[in-house]
Formats: structure tokens, sequence, C-alpha cells
């Protein structure tokens, strides 16, 4: 739902900067993969150590290269279909990576229902995007849903971030709260793709 609101404002920004980078000879598919595996070994490194303040910055840096490596595309024209497949694959990996270092970090301190909503968000994350990906390859269209990934990694990472500065309940809260939205946005997706199929077929 961010993505629409925010994508001319953010491009705004990223754009001089994609450009930049081309420019120096970088490429967006390097950008990608270089974005992902920050994002992943901060997440596996420092939230499952009980570094949730460091994690939650550490990961937010490197989210960010997602949108520079789309910004570097538009500036060489337009992205390649082999660049749309590892961005989509590597934004999985890291999705995977930090609500399973949630998970991870819930485990070792006991708390089995903050384990169980990280775990919940995990799947449902995965699943949110697998929907999107098998409707577009069967020619059927579907809206974004109320948890897309920024509002994932918004609401995950805040939660850590000011549990890790000592704020009681913000990460169960921010969990579970999550837990619900993406169950919601699969049930949200579903009913779309389902809406699509009955036009086509009408």
């Amino acid at each position: 739902m961010l993505n629409i609101f925010a994508r001319a404002s953010v491009s705004r920004v990223t754009d001089p900067i994609g450009a930049w980078l081309v420019r120096r000879g970088l490429t967006p598919n390097t950008v990608t993969v270089l974005g992902t595996l920050g994002a992943v070994g901060s997440a596996l490194w420092l939230i499952p150590r009980g570094q949730l303040f460091a994690g939650a910055v550490a990961v937010t840096a490197f989210v960010l290269f997602d949108l520079i490596d789309g910004a570097m595309a538009r500036a060489k024209g337009g992205g390649t279909a082999y660049g749309a497949v590892l961005d989509a694959s590597c934004d999985r990996i890291a999705d995977g990576a930090l609500f399973g270092a949630l998970a991870w970090y819930a485990f070792d301190t006991g708390n089995r229902p903050l384990a169980l909503a990280a775990l919940i968000c995990l799947v449902c994350a995965q699943v949110i995007s697998y929907i999107k990906a098998r409707a577009d390859a069967s020619g059927l269209s579907t809206d974004g849903g109320i948890a897309e990934r920024a509002e994932r990694f918004i609401i995950a990472l805040l939660g850590a971030g000011l549990h890790g500065l000592g704020v009681p309940y913000v990460l169960d809260g921010a969990l579970w709260l999550l837990a619900v939205l993406t169950v919601f946005t699969v049930v949200q997706r579903l009913l779309s793709v389902g809406r699509s199929a009955k036009e086509q077929s009408e």
C-alpha cells in the first residue's frame, strides 16, 4: 500500500543516486545482491544475539538498497527479465532472514508466543508474494493488499528497534499486529485473484 503512495516521492531522491551509481559502472543486479547479503548477514548475526536495535538499523540500511537498484534500472532505460526475477528472489530471502532471525531470538528468550507470531509473518510474507507471482504468470491481476513488503519491514523493524531500546511489549505487539495483517493480506490477494479470474471468464 505504501508502495503506491510513496513511489513518486521516493523516486525523486533515489533516481539521482541510481544514475550516479550507473555512471560509476555498477549494475542494478550487483546492488541487489549486495543489499540482500547485507540484510541477511545483519539479521542473522545481530538479532538472535539480542542486539535488536543495531540489527534493526543495519537491516534497514541494507533494505534501502532495494530502492536504489530500481532507480539504477530506470537510469539504464529499464530493467531486464532476469533482474526482475533476481530482485524478487532476493526480496524473499531477506524477508525470510528477518522473520527467521526474530523467531530465533524469540525461541532463545523463551517467548514462544512471539516465535509463533514471527513464524506466521514469515510464512505469510512468502505466500503474499507467491500469490502475486502466480497470478501474473496466469495472466490474472491482484491488488496490493494492506501489508505489502514495505509495511512488513517498517512494522517489524520499528518493533525490533524500540524493543532493543528497552520499550516493553512493543516487539510482541508489532509482530502480532503484523501476523494479523499478513493473514488478512493473503485473503485479500486470493479474493482479488478470484475476481480477476471471474472477470476474464465472463
